[in-house]
């Protein structure tokens, strides 16, 4: 079968500390990430590494239409996160356990449009894949999986010294304000899109708090989050980078990137992955300001 598009990534065990509340939930950019797709109306394949115990975890992703291959791995990855401030954009990550790293060796290669490398940390999706995928669709990656390291537990961030090389490789490019910044040295957002487009990835997305922004084929867009509420701020980044790689297959970047704001908008009131549906989407895009385009 093929697949539109096809996530690689370790899926997660968290357990949140929020303002005071205490709560375990499954995780991982896959998780958040298929689900979006899937319910943008797309084929979606995850392929992730787990115990076989912790396999009925998965479900929740396969009853959404998401086909699951899960390699067999002697740990499943367990993460910690502890947020500090109201907005939730202060977090404490602690790596608590890891599933063991994909390896080219041993990876059976679907038939795909789009790879969307989704890992959480370094050396999870080793640097090979990139130019390896390239070969057989369009990658897609989140910066996080190359630049987020752990250090006896926890979270630090690292320089991804192979950026030069495997950047032309990208068609798609995900980081958010921080990562840009360790990226490219700067803090103003448009600029640090247009610097990584530069260095060779075809379409950029860095997501913000107050807004995500893409720069493709030359031109920057944006477009504003709504939320009324955070209590499922969690995901943020996975949701809008899958939403926005769902509806660009067949809309411009503009388009896409509405879609995606809106969706994760409506995602970011519930703890949890996207429950809504296209219907949800497109009033939320209108409420955000978008405007479709008509053919005269």
């Amino acid at each position: 079968m093929a697949y539109d598009i096809t996530m690689i990534g370790h899926i997660c065990k968290d357990t949140l500390y929020d303002m005071g509340d205490v709560s375990e939930a499954l995780g991982g950019a896959v998780y958040y990430s298929s689900i979006a797709a899937a319910r943008s109306g797309k084929q979606v394949h995850v392929i992730t590494m787990a115990t076989s115990e912790d396999d009925s975890l998965l479900d929740v992703i396969r009853l959404e239409g998401v086909t699951v291959t899960r390699i067999p791995s002697p740990r499943t990855t367990q993460i910690t996160l502890r947020y500090e401030s109201p907005d939730r954009e202060r977090r404490e990550v602690i790596l608590d356990a890891q599933a063991d790293p994909f390896q080219i060796e041993n990876f059976h290669t679907p038939e795909s449009r789009v790879f969307h490398l989704a890992g959480l940390f370094k050396g999870e999706i080793p640097d090979n894949f990139i130019s390896f995928l390239a070969e057989k669709g369009e990658v897609a990656l989140d910066v996080q999986g190359v630049l987020r390291c752990s250090e006896n537990g926890t979270l630090i961030f690292k320089e991804w010294e192979r950026a030069a090389e495997l950047l032309p490789f990208i068609k798609y490019l995900k980081t958010d304000a921080a990562e840009a910044y360790i990226l490219t040295g700067l803090h103003d957002r448009k600029e640090a899109a247009r610097t990584l487009a530069g260095m060779g990835a075809q379409e950029v997305m860095i997501t913000h708090n107050e807004e995500v922004l893409v720069c493709a084929e030359g031109n920057l867009y944006t477009a504003p989050f709504n939320p009324d509420n955070l209590s499922g701020r969690t995901g943020r980044g996975d949701t809008t980078f899958a939403a926005y790689l769902a509806k660009r297959l067949d809309a411009d970047p503009e388009e896409a990137l509405y879609h995606a704001a809106a969706l994760c908008s409506i995602k970011m009131e519930t703890p949890g992955p996207f429950k809504g549906n296209l219907s949800d989407v497109l009033t939320r895009m209108g409420q955000l300001g978008y405007q479709a385009k008509t053919n005269h």
